[in-house]
């Protein structure tokens, strides 16, 4: 179990790296634009956390969890960055993504060291952004894709985020199926009523 906490753990790092090298190279070459920082700490957070979580009491290492769970952290390897049009003129779409990435940064930091990437029973949260949604990190994702979207509109971004929050609603139920085996995780769905967005869903 302790060699596949490692092989887990430094897969991620080895998948993230790169990610959060190319946003820093982003940022040296427009260093007055505030989404590269903010998105180079969420990812850095999200890198911190996944190293330095709690062992889990347990975890959910069937494919049909992991799978969704691979593709959705490291979908930003299949994105066109280079291409596309501008659904909004600048600010909007840098504003759109500060926003998301900000929300992003306090989900992390409310859950802390529970953090995962895999389905897994740690402790359970409810304070902070948790206590809003019951799934506040993949909504500061989805506010973050829809800035990047609007500066990079195309048909093949549209097919990738399309993919990609299809894969996060069946992530969102295999984690909530997982989780509902134990009765305070239950007894929190009771309390917070959504999953993602407030008032939706």
């Amino acid at each position: 179990m302790a060699l596949a906490e490692v092989f887990l753990k430094g897969g991620t790092a080895v998948l993230l790296l790169p990610f959060g090298i190319n946003i820093l190279h982003q940022w040296l070459q427009q260093p007055g634009q505030i989404t590269y920082p903010l998105l180079l700490i969420t990812e850095s957070m999200t890198l911190f956390f996944a190293l330095t979580c709690q062992r889990p009491h347990h975890r959910d290492l069937r494919p049909g969890a992991l799978l969704p769970s691979l593709l959705a952290t490291f979908y930003f390897y299949f994105l066109d960055l280079e291409h596309g049009h501008k659904l909004l003129s600048d600010p909007l779409p840098a504003l759109v993504i500060s926003l998301g990435a900000l929300w992003q940064i306090y989900a992390k930091y409310s859950l802390g060291r529970a953090f995962g990437l895999l389905p897994a029973y740690r402790r359970l949260v409810a304070q902070g952004a948790y206590a809003v949604v019951r799934h506040p990190i993949y909504l500061g994702y989805l506010i973050c894709h829809c800035g990047f979207f609007c500066a990079h509109a195309s048909v093949h971004n549209l097919m990738v985020y399309g993919g990609l929050h299809t894969l996060q609603l069946w992530r969102i139920r295999n984690e909530e199926c997982y989780l509902a085996q134990h009765a305070d995780y239950r007894a929190y769905q009771q309390r917070i009523r959504w999953r993602l967005i407030p008032g939706l869903y």
